[in-house]
């Protein structure tokens, strides 16, 4: 399906593995023009000369997304390179924060770094791509937030409270910048098959429960409806969906892409 991406500028936050690495894939199979942005730039530089081999172009930017500074100089550095234009904005750059702890054993700083990132993160590359889009009277924002911030889920509070106030942040930059024919939307993954759900959240369960780490996996994929783990091609897919103006009457939703989890 030809989505009307091609030409179209669009800057991915965390595009060095996993889903950032997906979205950047599938924006470049469909004709977009890059600006991939993260802190570490030789991983990101790998992913770019992939998708200069297929044809798109590609920029790479240092950025440390918590940095206001830094990401007005993204926006900058897009703008040269692509004639003035931003059009696509997919924040996917985030962390997990501490897993398996409760909120009374999560320290001040572990909550404060991971909100930070996963939440002002989003917000320092929103405000600086917004003057653009504003000016050119087009723009679509993709934040990928997690099904955490929709339903509550123990032993993951840092994680929890940053996703459910991305979707704030998410609702009323909708809110704010429709006028200017801007969308703004949220994309939540459940469980992501990859390294960091099996070496981190499938290791914890299986050495909490004394169960096997692909048993651990298992249990997971249990609480689906679809009985399947998400994996990054689904929220690469979901994110173009949104990029394109082919969703171009949606703005301000949490679109779980769960395998049916959060909504149901």
């Amino acid at each position: 399906m030809d989505l009307g991406l091609k030409g179209r500028v669009a800057v991915v936050t965390g595009p060095a593995k996993g889903m950032g690495a997906a979205v950047t894939t599938a924006l470049a199979q469909e004709g977009c023009r890059l600006a991939l942005t993260g802190r570490d730039v030789a991983a990101i530089e790998i992913v770019a000369a992939d998708v200069r081999s297929r044809g798109a172009e590609a920029i790479v930017v240092r950025c440390d997304v918590t940095d206001d500074a830094q990401c007005a100089a993204v926006a900058a550095a897009t703008a040269s390179a692509f004639g003035g234009r931003i059009d696509i904005l997919v924040n996917v750059a985030g962390g997990s924060g501490p897993i398996g702890k409760t909120g009374l054993e999560t320290t001040t700083e572990e909550f404060d770094d991971i909100v930070t990132l996963n939440m002002t993160g989003c917000f320092n590359m929103i405000s600086a791509v917004l003057p653009a889009m504003m000016a050119q009277r087009y723009g679509k924002i993709v934040n990928v937030g997690g099904t955490f911030g929709m339903r509550g889920r123990a032993g993951r509070l840092a994680y929890s409270a940053s996703k459910w106030g991305l979707r704030g942040i998410t609702k009323s930059f909708a809110l704010e910048v429709g006028a200017h024919n801007i969308n703004v939307n949220c994309v939540a993954p459940g469980m992501v098959d990859g390294p960091r759900f099996r070496d981190k959240v499938c290791k914890d369960m299986a050495k909490r429960l004394g169960i096997t780490e692909e048993e651990a996996a298992q249990r997971h994929a249990a609480d689906y409806a679809l009985k399947r783990i998400t994996n990054d091609t689904d929220i690469a897919q979901a994110c173009l969906f949104l990029a394109s103006d082919v969703s171009r009457q949606i703005t301000g939703v949490d679109l779980p892409v769960d395998g049916g989890w959060a909504a149901l």
